[in-house]
C-alpha cells in the first residue's frame, strides 16, 4: 500500500499533475470518475494566494468527492510560502504539494518553480519551512535538474526527505529540455535502488499509453506514474492503465458517444464553476484534443471555439455525435 503521510492510494496509484489552466475541477472530476488515485490543483502563487487575489484563491477550491486531492503552491520568498501553508491548510486538502519544476519562463525568473534547481539550499530551506508551517503531509515535483551538467534529483531526494517531505513526483527531464525530447526516467529509477529514500516516488514524462505506465513500473520500480499531457482530452488513460494492470488487457478506445457525453459534461461543469462567459472560453482549449483525429473534425472545432451560446455549443455537440457515429459505424464494419 502506497500512502502520503496517512493517506493510502492504493498499490500502484495514478496521479493526475497538476496543469496550469488545465487540471481544475471540471477537468478532474472526469478524470477521478475514470480511477484517478490522486489529483492535484493547477498551481497556484503563493504570492496571489496571500494577497487574496481572486484568481489563486479561486483555485483553492476543493471537493469532497475529489478526495484525496493536494494543492500545489509555488514561491520564491520563505515568509510568502510559510504564510501561503498556513491558507492552503484552512482549505482542508489531503496534501500539500510544492512545485519545484514549472519550466515557464515568468515563473522561473521568479527563482520560483524549475528556478530554484540552480539553489538547492534554497530549495531545501523553502521546503523545510513549508513543512514546519503546515500538518498536512507535504510533497514536491520536480525536475532532473536545471541542465545536463546539474541532474542532481538524487540528492534532493534525499535532502528534502531529509526535512520531512513524505511524497517526491519527478519529471523525467531538466529545465533546459522543457517539453522536449524523450523524458529519462534511468535517475528516477536510481533514487528508488537508494536504501536511504524510503517516501514514494512517483515517475512523470511521457506516460502516455498502459503498456508504458507498465513497462516503467516493472524497469523503474517507481512507486506510482504521474500523469498529465496525455490525460487531456483523454481522461480514458487511467481507466484503460488499471484494465491492464488488472487483466493484461486495454479496453476498447472510448467512441464518439462516449467522447461527446464527456464534453458535454466538461462544459457543464465549467459553466457551473466559472459562469458562463469564462466558462465557454477556457472550455475551448479543450475540444481538439476530445475529437483529435476524427476527419473533418476542424469545422466544428472552429464553430466551438468562436461560438458563445452555451446552447449553440451543446446542439453543436449533438451534430458531432449524430455526424461521426455514421463514421465508426462504417469504419468498424
Amino acid at each position: 500500500m502506497v500512502r502520503i503521510g496517512q493517506v493510502e492510494l492504493g498499490e500502484f496509484p495514478l496521479l493526475l499533475a497538476p496543469m496550469e489552466d488545465v487540471s481544475d475541477p471540471p477537468f478532474r472530476a472526469l478524470c477521478k470518475e475514470q480511477g484517478c488515485d490522486m489529483m492535484y490543483t493547477e498551481f497556484i502563487s503563493v504570492e496571489g494566494l496571500i494577497r487574496d487575489a481572486e484568481k489563486s484563491v479561486q483555485k483553492l477550491d476543493i471537493y469532497d468527492y475529489e478526495r484525496p486531492i493536494g494543492i500545489q503552491i509555488f514561491g520564491a520568498e520563505l515568509d510568502s510560502m510559510m504564510r501561503a501553508a498556513e491558507i492552503v491548510e484552512e482549505a482542508k486538502p489531503d496534501v500539500l504539494d510544492i512545485n519545484f519544476g514549472c519550466p515557464v519562463k515568468k515563473v522561473v525568473n521568479k527563482q520560483a518553480g524549475a528556478g530554484i534547481l540552480r539553489d538547492l539550499d534554497r530549495m531545501v530551506t523553502l521546503t523545510k519551512a513549508v513543512v514546519d508551517s503546515t500538518s498536512l503531509p507535504v510533497t514536491v515535483k520536480t525536475r532532473l535538474g536545471w541542465d545536463d551538467n546539474t541532474k542532481f534529483v538524487e540528492e534532493v531526494a534525499e535532502r528534502l526527505q531529509d526535512v520531512g517531505i513524505q511524497g517526491l513526483a519527478v519529471h523525467g527531464r531538466t529545465r533546459k529540455q522543457m517539453y522536449k525530447g524523450e523524458a529519462d526516467w534511468t535517475l528516477i529509477g536510481k533514487i528508488k535502488e537508494n536504501p536511504r529514500v524510503h517516501i514514494p516516488i512517483f515517475g512523470n514524462g511521457d506516460i502516455d499509453s498502459p503498456q508504458k505506465a507498465v513497462e516503467y513500473k516493472n524497469r523503474y520500480g517507481v512507486d506510482g506514474v504521474m500523469i498529465g499531457r496525455a490525460s487531456i482530452g483523454n481522461p480514458w488513460i487511467f481507466r484503460d492503465i488499471k484494465q491492464y494492470i488488472k487483466t493484461g488487457e486495454v479496453p476498447p478506445p472510448p467512441g464518439i458517444s462516449d467522447r461527446v457525453r464527456a464534453a458535454r459534461r466538461h462544459l457543464e461543469m465549467s459553466l457551473e464553476w466559472k459562469g458562463e462567459r469564462q466558462g465557454v472560453v477556457e472550455m475551448r482549449r479543450h475540444y481538439g484534443n476530445y475529437f483529435r483525429n476524427y476527419p473533418g473534425i476542424k469545422q466544428y472545432r472552429a464553430k466551438l471555439v468562436t461560438e458563445y451560446d452555451p446552447a449553440v455549443l451543446f446542439d453543436i455537440l449533438v451534430e458531432i455525435e449524430d455526424n461521426y457515429i455514421n463514421y465508426e459505424m462504417a469504419v468498424a464494419g
